[in-house]
């Protein structure tokens, strides 16, 4: 593949003020000058002096419940248990089946007037089983039918947490009729349009049993990291599987990720674990563990010692403390997943210890509001990406998708800009250049050069335009790509 005229994009390192030419071959880059002559069997691409970049990557992705997520019913920017049981009550009335089970996402009831009921969900669901997923995934609405089914007890209220992270991954023996490979093929697509060669897989699902069945049904525009829960933490060792390492079937497109643990809650259900109580809480609540540290660091020492890395979740300020320690503790490797809220004496211990902040700023333009309630007196510590940065710390920006879309650029435009609308950024001392949010964006790798990976995005616009006003924002978040290539392979073409 000869790409010819493109604009070498700077990413932590120089590049050349002037047009050049970019060979890929083997799935590397193995020349970078001017007029390149095509060899046999180049394809030549015309740039025309288009900007080129390595490819993207998404560092939390949950892409199958993503994918499911687009078809879903959507109740996501209501405003209270009325509106959401509004939607419900059209959609079953609209079915064509009227037993089918109904599998809704989006809702965020952190700052509803009142918390929903499963009473409210049984008065419009009739026969249907309702499972309603929280915008955060944190906890799941469900109707009396689908409690029976799922086999939990009955309750009046949410199935939050751990309970919920239990069934998460059986929604399927509802019978809903997703059609898996269709929704999971439309979303890798719609990865490749934005520049995207690569995620990191955290869906509940084992990952290593399925992906290579994907890939031979031709699932294959992206690189994947397959996470492990701890469930499923016996298997992989049984297979002697290690971080890194492909597997077989995948032609080196997926490779074994890391550990993945919840460890703490998440802002919206009040359950991330911190070092002060909550804003609007009576009392002393500071959310809660999912496991203990101790268990915590027990299962740290056990991935290392069998060359796996960690990826652990942790929210709350209190939690990202206890999940260093415990790597501190096991020399661990890996990434703190989310660190939405961050003491100042943990920022540099990232670099310290070798850990990734593994972050999705696109969160705050959805928990700005609530955290202003919950979190008043340590707003400017949540989501502090530059200061993270300015200790050393080795950022890495993703989505969490379905939690946010899978789409780098809104990541980077809400990391720069800090702002979904009108009003001013968000703590504007935590925003990120666009040189920085680019290459947090890119798995590590700088400026393409021979020897780089033939994983390359071709944009239409600039990607490191100063960030000024709302146009750049709005400019930033719909980046036009010209085309995507992952191991030199076209993945999308739009020029």
């Amino acid at each position: 593949m000869l790409l010819r005229s493109v604009r070498l994009v700077p990413v932590g390192r120089p590049a050349p003020p002037d047009p050049v030419d970019v060979r890929l071959r083997g799935g590397a880059v193995v020349a970078v000058q001017r007029s390149l002559r095509p060899e046999p069997g180049d394809t030549v691409v015309e740039a025309d002096g288009r900007w080129a970049a390595p490819g993207l990557w998404d560092a939390h992705v949950h892409l199958q419940q993503w994918a499911r997520s687009r078809t879903r019913l959507d109740v996501s920017g209501t405003d209270g248990p009325e509106q959401v049981t509004a939607l419900v009550a059209a959609h079953v009335t609209a079915m064509s089946d009227p037993g089918q089970p109904v599998l809704g996402y989006g809702q965020r009831t952190a700052t509803w007037p009142r918390p929903p009921t499963v009473a409210e969900l049984d008065a419009v669901s009739g026969t249907c089983p309702v499972v309603l997923i929280s915008g955060d995934a944190h906890h799941g609405w469900l109707n009396s039918r689908a409690l029976h089914l799922l086999g939990l007890e009955p309750r009046t209220g949410v199935v939050e947490e751990a309970e919920w992270f239990a069934v998460f991954s059986r929604l399927h023996e509802l019978g809903a009729g997703e059609d898996e490979t269709t929704t999971l093929r439309a979303a890798v697509e719609d990865a490749a349009r934005r520049g995207v060669v690569g995620i990191t897989d955290m869906e509940w699902e084992a990952g290593h049993d399925l992906w290579p069945a994907r890939v031979a049904d031709g699932i294959d525009l992206l690189r994947v990291r397959t996470a492990t829960y701890p469930q499923d933490l016996d298997a992989v060792l049984a297979a002697g599987r290690r971080t890194g390492r492909p597997l077989p079937g995948t032609g080196g497109l997926v490779t074994t990720g890391p550990v993945k643990v919840i460890f703490d809650g998440s802002l919206n259900t009040r359950t991330a674990w911190c070092c002060e109580p909550y804003g609007d809480r009576p009392g002393s609540w500071r959310g809660r563990l999912n496991l203990s540290p101790d268990e915590l660091t027990a299962l740290c020492a056990r991935a290392a010692s069998a060359g796996l890395e960690m990826a652990v979740h942790a929210i709350g300020d209190a939690a990202v403390t206890a999940a260093l320690d415990a790597v501190e503790r096991s020399g661990a490797r890996g990434s703190i997943e989310h660190v939405q809220l961050v003491s100042d004496a943990d920022l540099p211990r990232f670099r310290a210890l070798g850990v990734r902040a593994s972050v999705q700023p696109a969160h705050l333009l959805d928990d700005r509001d609530v955290t202003a309630v919950v979190w008043p007196d340590r707003q400017c510590r949540s989501f502090a990406l530059r200061s993270l940065l300015d200790a050393g710390a080795d950022v890495r920006l993703g989505s969490d998708a379905p939690v946010a879309r899978l789409d780098p650029w809104l990541a980077m435009a809400a990391a720069v800009h800090r702002s979904g609308d009108e009003r001013e950024p968000w703590c504007p001392e935590q925003s990120l250049t666009p040189a920085q949010a680019l290459a947090a964006s890119t798995d590590g790798h700088g400026t393409l050069a021979p020897g780089s990976p033939a994983d390359v995005v071709l944009l239409d616009g600039d990607p490191l335009a100063p960030a000024s006003d709302a146009a750049a924002a709005a400019a930033r978040r719909h980046m036009p790509v010209a085309a995507t290539f992952v191991a030199g392979r076209l993945t999308h073409r739009a020029l």
